[in-house]
């Protein structure tokens, strides 16, 4: 009886590993996993076209409805949406698990020093990652990157500061807290975890050239590692949205006043 009872336990403990392990591909797959394999699609797509890299572009907010504002709007912020849902997604899965959210990192106990790590960290990867940018383009490595060409509406700005937020969680939310637990939980040595958070974040960003891969692949290792060592996702968060708010507000700031962004194509 008791020698069928261990059987049991070890069926069902090998059961819910794999429902585990099937559960953290299918959330990695639909939150960034099919836009990573598309970003390399379009890296590869970039480099096999006449005048190479430096000749592409790629935007990261444009209008979705031109000359119509209000419709623009709707879509933006269904695309923001659409970013955010498999945050929402992570979230209930946890609560279905009998898991504390402070499991994956959302925790608030030291929020005045979360914070304050996050903005530094921003201020440190942000200068780091913009001047890696602008020689990887210089030398044909990278697109030409344009944050923005929303029209000057009066929602240009607030949405703008909610794409870097919507980003900051998708990213941080999936592929720093959620991707850590699960991986600790399913056994994965930390150095594999961390490996597997930054690659995905650097092809995930291919599509911006070699320095979109190789800044957020080392952004994403320091990140992960940082979860890995104190538990904590909110500095992260902090820093993402900071730091993507920061280039789509500046580059509406300085684009056109400086030789060394690029412009959009035909000049605005």
């Amino acid at each position: 009886m008791s020698g069928s009872a261990s059987a049991d336990a070890t069926t069902t403990g090998g059961r819910t590993h794999r429902l585990l392990a099937v559960e953290t591909a299918v959330v990695l797959t639909l939150a960034v996993g099919l836009s990573a394999v598309r970003s390399v699609l379009v890296f590869v797509a970039a480099v096999l076209t006449p005048g190479g890299l430096r000749a592409q572009q790629a935007t990261l907010n444009g209008s979705l409805a031109p000359g119509h504002p209000w419709v623009d709007l709707g879509l933006q912020l269904a695309s923001l949406a659409r970013l955010v849902l498999p945050v929402a997604v992570v979230v209930v899965l946890v609560a279905l698990r009998g898991e504390q959210l402070r499991g994956i990192g959302l925790r608030t106990d030291r929020w005045r020093r979360d914070l304050l790590i996050g903005v530094g960290a921003a201020a440190l990867i942000g200068g780091i990652g913009l001047s890696a940018y602008l020689v990887s383009y210089a030398a044909g490595g990278s697109v030409a990157v344009i944050p923005t060409t929303l029209p000057a509406v009066w929602w240009r700005v607030p949405v703008l500061v909610l794409a870097a937020a919507a980003n900051a969680a998708l990213e941080e939310g999936v592929l720093v807290g959620y991707l850590m637990r699960r991986a600790a939980q399913l056994g994965w040595s930390p150095a594999r975890a961390v490996a597997t958070s930054a690659a995905i974040r650097g092809c995930y960003h291919l599509y911006q050239g070699v320095a979109g891969l190789v800044g957020n692949a080392v952004m994403g290792a320091f990140f992960a590692r940082y979860f890995q060592r104190t538990g904590r996702v909110v500095p992260q968060l902090v820093a993402h949205t900071v730091i993507d708010t920061g280039a789509f507000l500046g580059y509406l700031l300085v684009a056109g006043h400086v030789s060394w962004l690029p412009l959009p194509a035909g000049g605005g």
